[in-house]
């Protein structure tokens, strides 16, 4: 799976958002442990959003070590920008540093591979 772009993207620009249900660190924690498809982001020390039931073509963003997108938060929200220009039909791609899990494998497979996630 993957999350693909479907018109060409300039860099800089927004061009979505991680929607899903509002839950509770503990709550994602405790989602993570029971395992499956999961799409949880870290709003902050308190919350996070689970778009894994969502249905938002953002909760398949994959990560690479060298992206072509990047998130900011901003007033419980989490949006996603271009950080360079995106092709039509070019998968986009998120570094998910900082990751809860650091010690997870990469394997993005790009020249710049840390290896890790984290």
């Amino acid at each position: 799976m993957g999350c693909f772009s479907r018109v060409r993207l300039p860099a800089r620009k927004k061009f979505g958002e991680f929607a899903g249900e509002r839950i509770s660190a503990r709550e994602a924690r405790a989602r993570v442990k029971r395992g499956g498809r999961i799409s949880i982001c870290e709003i902050d020390h308190r919350w996070s959003i689970d778009a894994s039931a969502s249905g938002s073509p953002t909760s398949f963003i994959n990560h690479s070590c060298t992206p072509n997108a990047y998130a900011r938060i901003a007033q419980g929200r989490i949006w996603f920008y271009a950080l360079r220009a995106i092709a039509a039909g070019e998968e986009i791609t998120l570094d998910y540093r900082p990751s809860q899990h650091p010690e997870r494998r990469c394997t993005c497979g790009t020249v710049r591979c840390r290896g890790v996630m984290g």
